[in-house]
């Protein structure tokens, strides 16, 4: 008897295993020129599944087969949201998806002051995101460069804990990791994990005083059914674009670039927020690029000497980040467990490489950013960065 009950319990386990197999949603967004819509918003917005697309358009994500009867909606900034069942979109032969454009004509007169649009945005900032502990499942990739060119590449997969742009993360682990081969000249380390660079040089978490740049409207577009105004900042500095919502005054997008004095450090960043099923957004993507110099060394300056690559005792080096949100948790019961972490840079943490996690784990479409560093990388000596993974963890 006891026997037949653990064969029959075996028996549901797996049919349950089964039934919950994982199918993944591949594609590409093109608008109706043909052109790819990049950063486009792609997932099941009541289950808060999803990814954003890459600058070619393409997306992957996993769903279950109780995803199937949900509905699975693109939206992007310019372009009218396109829904589809889940069911539907994977019975299609041709997995495109034509966005077509949603032109906006917002009359002067009814558009109030743009720095009220801005003092506003920010007002509503905290009603406007989740801004209660959320979990976030990151990957964050960090491309090392010196002399103008990538000599380093890591990743880490991670667990993150966030209360939002109106707040700071409260607390991150490191899951997995995996690193290239060694090619640098300069060892530059950061003395604390990337992600908190990126959120301390966010300009809604350090806080915007919108008497420090002149504003000025330079756009109108749309997201998601709503009209937004493309609003810049400008100071002796740095330039600042907030896409802003015209009904909600949701910031569903922040460009940044911090112009240098001479000789000094250059910064872009990028980031795109999308929504929840309540509405309420939260981070889905960043890339940025940190510019300055560094310190060679006698040897390592002799070498670049004959090469005819230096001519001082400088040479310019950079940081070029990219973070993909691959999953939100909102429920604080189904939070995983974190370790304790120090303050450190990304290449110090001692993660052993799992192999095996990384060919299963359900990654995004390589970016056009992602290819233009890696072929950077795997140029310098000619060796496929899979070989690299394999021989330098």
């Amino acid at each position: 008897m006891k026997k037949k009950i653990f064969l029959l319990f075996s028996l549901f386990v797996t049919l349950h295993v089964f039934s919950q197999q994982k199918i993944a949603l591949k594609g590409i967004i093109l608008d109706q020129d043909k052109l790819p819509v990049p950063y486009a918003s792609i997932g099941i917005i009541n289950k808060n599944i999803g990814t954003t697309s890459t600058e070619e358009g393409t997306f992957n994500f996993i769903v279950t087969n109780k995803e199937k009867v949900d509905y699975l909606e693109i939206s992007s900034i310019g372009y009218q949201t396109f829904k589809i069942t889940v069911n539907d979109f994977l019975s299609r032969k041709n997995k495109t998806i034509i966005l077509k454009e949603k032109t906006t004509e917002l009359s002067e007169i009814s558009i109030m002051n743009t720095e009220d649009y801005v003092k506003m945005a920010l007002k509503n900032l905290k009603n406007n995101s989740i801004s209660k502990n959320h979990q976030l499942k990151i990957l964050y990739r960090r491309w090392s460069v010196e002399d103008n060119i990538c000599r380093f590449y890591i990743e880490h997969f991670m667990n993150v804990i966030d209360r939002g742009p109106s707040s700071y993360i409260t607390k991150y682990s490191i899951e997995e990791s995996r690193k290239s081969s060694e090619y640098r000249f300069i060892k530059n380390l950061q003395n604390r994990h990337a992600i908190e660079y990126m959120e301390l040089n966010n300009p809604l978490r350090k806080g915007i005083y919108h008497g420090d740049y002149k504003w000025k409207k330079i756009e109108n577009s749309s997201y998601d059914g709503e009209d937004i105004n493309i609003i810049e900042g400008l100071n002796d500095t740095s330039s600042l674009k907030l896409y802003i919502g015209y009904d909600t005054f949701k910031i569903y997008k922040i460009e940044i670039t911090r112009k240098p004095p001479k000789k000094g450090k250059y910064l872009y960043s990028l980031y795109l927020y999308k929504k929840n099923k309540e509405g309420k957004l939260y981070l889905s993507y960043h890339n940025r690029e940190w510019k300055g110099s560094g310190k060679v060394t006698e040897n390592v300056k002799r070498i670049l000497l004959k090469q005819k690559k230096i001519t001082g005792n400088y040479i310019p080096i950079a940081y070029r980040h990219e973070v993909f949100v691959l999953e939100l948790e909102e429920d604080k019961k189904r939070f995983e467990k974190y370790k304790t972490i120090e303050e450190m840079d990304m290449t110090l943490y001692d993660i052993p490489y799992n192999k095996y996690f990384w060919d299963n784990v359900s990654l995004p479409p390589e970016t056009l950013f992602y290819k233009k560093n890696i072929g950077e990388l795997e140029s310098l000596f000619n060796i496929p960065i899979e070989k690299q993974f394999k021989f330098s963890n």
